[in-house]
């Protein structure tokens, strides 16, 4: 024991502080020591966990660049007896804003110990700590009292700065829901934000102030008899100032306002020097349709005092709606589109009570058609063929066309007027051709012959229902069309070009091996045709006319039932692949092996 004693004595360079006390003993050495080396932080760490949370979460002090890279013991050395300090610095000097927290304004004044109090400390087991400097939050409500009691949030920092806390010299009023303008601007903030006693504490209301009319602040001087939007007929520069009848919304009372009744200055209809109780009471019980109880009636009650069944509010010179006048009365009643016509346009005398002509159209209509109908005797109306409806439309009928010299057919039933009749934007019924080259292009180009198109007459091959239809005789020409033929398109033979563009019709030739390809690489060569109509039908390409016994090598035998591709099998030669029908020789050996 004496050695064991005396070996520590040697080893040991002093006492640990109070704080590592609990570490005494070379078995416990290891526990701050790496073996043969210096103190190591993170052993110091693996203990002083509330420092590693901070650096972890890159925070406080010790997380910053100056401070994180030096050895724990640079700053926190021990082995200097019990009493030993090891939390030691200059707090004068201390640059608190290492610490994550910048000193400003009115904080680089207070004493640390103002701020470093164990009940401003939230962690339980750092506030049993003495003189610490750990646990303290960054935020204003972390140290100081909050006088708003939760009402304006947490960020202290929105209205106010490190100087001093009032006057709150970061709110702007603006970037309120209540921006402060007119007199606004010079009110006391305590006329508004009124002081009240919550929570048993004196509490000044910032939050939650009704603002959405004025009587929420301010007396209705009106009782109310206006509605309780002042902004309406006032303006917040003063009350007595008045913001004019733009703002004031006369559809809420009893009087909408109409077309010139917009325009009166209030004061035309509204005594002004009434009182606050009384004004704009002058005029209650008159009826939108009373004008005579402000208007005098030109007319001498001649026609009644509803005068709005013939005027309206937008001017006394227009004529209102026919639910008021009853033009029926008269020996020419409005329908269609008359109706919809102001009086002006057909009534321009000075008098409404004019005559006016109106038996035919043409009484007030010009001709638009400029006289292209007039006849020898008796010029139609323009109700012939148009309603009062509108003149876009038309009452034509197809039976009437049918009498003219072109009756309709086919798809020229479905062709709209205005595809044959309007030219140039302009309508056009007379001197129009009856053949189809007169609105139709002759798209073939004088190809065809004029025995199959005399004098260009496209109903020699084509119908009226489709262009593509068709009604012309081939077999009156030199191509008579039999079998598998008769099924095609006239387009799979006279095929459109660059040239032709629907087809060519002339100087197409007539055999097989010019419309189709040859597929036999010549082996049925005469003198350099191959005529595919010694095998072949027009019915299709099946071999229905070869006969095998005319070849020199009759089928017998088994040989009759052995299918074509047995003997007769696809080959390539130079390039070329087809089926070999012509052999060199014809021996056994040729095809058995």
């Amino acid at each position: 024991m004496l050695f064991s004693g005396s070996l520590s004595a040697q080893l040991s360079p002093g006492d640990l502080a109070n704080s590592h006390k609990d570490l005494e003993g070379m078995s416990k050495c290891t526990q701050c020591h790496d073996l043969g080396s210096k103190v190591s932080n993170d052993k110091c760490l693996v203990c002083h966990k509330e420092i590693k949370s901070l650096m972890d979460r890159n925070a406080g002090y010790h997380a910053s660049s100056e401070v994180r890279s030096k050895d724990c013991a640079k700053c926190h050395s021990d082995h200097h007896g019990r009493t030993f300090n090891m939390v030691r610095f200059d707090e004068k000097k201390f640059n608190h804003t290492q610490a994550g927290f910048e000193l400003k304004g009115a904080h680089k004044q207070v004493d640390c110990r103002k701020c470093h109090l164990p009940d401003l400390i939230e962690d339980v087991n750092l506030k049993k700590r003495k003189n610490t400097f750990l646990g303290l939050g960054n935020k204003c409500v972390n140290c100081h009292k909050d006088v708003h009691q939760k009402t304006l949030g947490n960020d202290c920092a929105k209205c106010h700065t490190d100087e001093k806390f009032v006057p709150a010299s970061k709110f702007n009023h603006d970037r309120s829901d209540f921006p402060l303008t007119g007199k606004h601007k010079t009110v006391q903030c305590l006329e508004c934000h009124k002081k009240e006693t919550r929570g048993g504490k004196e509490f000044q209301r910032f939050s939650d102030v009704p603002f959405k009319n004025c009587n929420s602040c301010h007396k209705d001087p009106h009782d109310n008899k206006l509605g309780n939007d002042c902004k309406n007929c006032h303006n917040d520069q003063s009350f007595t100032g008045w913001a004019g009848m733009n703002k004031f919304n006369h559809n809420t009372t009893k009087f909408p306002l109409k077309g010139k009744h917009k325009q009166v200055d209030c004061r035309k209809c509204h005594t002004m020097s009434a009182t606050p109780q009384n004004v704009f009471q002058d005029r209650i019980g008159v009826q939108t349709d009373d004008c005579i109880a402000c208007h005098k009636d030109v007319h001498d009650n001649k026609f009644g005092n509803k005068c709005v069944d013939c005027h309206k509010e937008d001017s006394f010179r227009k004529v209102g709606n026919l639910n008021g006048f009853d033009h029926d009365r008269t020996s020419y009643a409005l329908e269609g589109k008359h109706e919809a016509v102001d009086c002006k346009k057909c009534h321009k005398s000075e008098h409404m009570t004019d005559p006016l002509p109106h038996n035919t159209c043409a009484s007030c209509h010009k001709d638009y058609h400029e006289g292209q109908f007039a006849g020898i005797v008796v010029t139609p109306d323009c109700a012939s063929c148009h309603t009062v409806q509108g003149f876009a439309e038309s009452t034509y009928s197809l039976e009437q066309h049918a009498k003219t010299k072109f009756p309709l057919d086919g798809s020229h039933i479905a062709t709209p007027c205005f595809a044959c009749h309007k030219q140039d934007d302009k309508w056009k019924f007379k001197g129009l051709g009856v053949r189809c080259v007169d609105c139709h292009k002759d798209v073939h180009g004088g190809q065809i012959a004029e025995k199959w198109y005399p004098n260009k007459a496209c109903e020699q091959c084509h119908v009226t229902s489709t262009w593509k239809d068709n009604r012309f005789d081939h077999s009156k020409t030199a191509f008579a069309l039999k079998g598998a033929h008769t099924q095609q398109d006239c387009r799979a033979c006279h095929v459109p070009d660059a040239e032709f563009k629907y087809g060519k019709f002339a100087g197409l030739p007539a055999t097989c091996s010019q419309c189709h390809k040859e597929v036999h690489n010549k082996q049925f060569d005469v003198k350099g045709v191959t005529d595919c109509a010694r095998c072949h039908t027009n019915d299709d390409w099946k071999v229905k006319k070869f006969n095998h016994n005319k070849t020199n090598f009759k089928l017998e035998g088994k040989h009759a039932n052995v299918e074509c591709a047995g003997c007769h099998k696809e080959i390539t030669q130079a390039g070329q692949s087809f089926v070999q029908y012509k052999f060199e020789q014809v021996a056994c050996v040729t095809c058995h092996q």
